[in-house]
């Protein structure tokens, strides 16, 4: 779905999609200097093609895309080598959490997490740094085994602070993006595309009932309200 907006010459794009139950999706793509959205589109899946499109179809009205902020799903950082991409910081937290739930109780897991807390503060090198020095810390303990008895096959005891690490470890070469290149003005994170989606939600909630057609049109006005006519 398409909308007609004046767009920016130049752009900083936050992308991000939430849902509305299990029915249908919504993919936007916002301006971070200007806060507005230059397109959106009605999925039933988040994919990576369709943020690729979203791009794509931006680039062809004339946008000159200077850097792309996203959620960090698997794959689409290798779509975009021309543009600078940004992994959302706060998306990283989030992981690192389900990872190691916000209580952990064995103490290589609470650094880990702690360091994960820490990104905002810290640039690309001293985040290595540190993450080298947690994993020769705990590296015995990360590669500990455990064995089925009966069967004798082994796995790793401690899969999902393995799981956190490697996050971490794959991740690090774009969670610093925007201080990579501080002159673009990078945003960290997508939060100001949430609180777009939680305004829109709250509104959505305030006229419960709406069919599904109603539903769509009033997203697309509420949209329209956030671009620049």
């Amino acid at each position: 779905m398409e909308y007609q907006v004046k767009r920016p010459k130049t752009a900083n794009i936050i992308m991000d999609t939430t849902y509305f139950g299990r029915k249908f999706g919504l993919m936007v793509f916002m301006d971070n200097t200007t806060k507005t959205v230059l397109y959106y589109a009605i999925v039933s899946h988040e994919t990576n093609s369709a943020y690729k499109q979203g791009i794509d179809h931006l680039a062809s009205l004339g946008v000159d895309i200077q850097s792309i902020t996203c959620d960090g799903r698997r794959g689409l950082r290798t779509l975009f080598t021309c543009t600078p991409c940004q992994m959302c910081q706060f998306h990283q937290i989030q992981i690192v959490t389900r990872y190691l739930t916000r209580r952990p109780k064995n103490i290589a897991s609470i650094e880990l997490r702690q360091l994960a807390l820490n990104i905002i503060q810290l640039d690309k090198t001293a985040f290595i740094k540190r993450l080298d020095h947690w994993y020769l810390t705990h590296e015995a303990y990360l590669s500990e085994r455990s064995t089925n008895e009966d069967t004798g096959r082994t796995w790793y005891t401690h899969k999902r602070l393995r799981s956190a690490y490697r996050s971490l470890r794959t991740n690090s070469n774009w969670l610093f993006t925007y201080r990579e290149y501080e002159h673009l003005d990078i945003p960290n994170t997508t939060n100001s595309l949430e609180g777009l989606f939680s305004e829109l939600k709250r509104q959505l909630h305030s006229h419960h009932g709406l069919n599904e057609y109603r539903k769509l049109r009033f997203i697309k006005d509420f949209l329209l309200s956030k671009s620049l006519k």
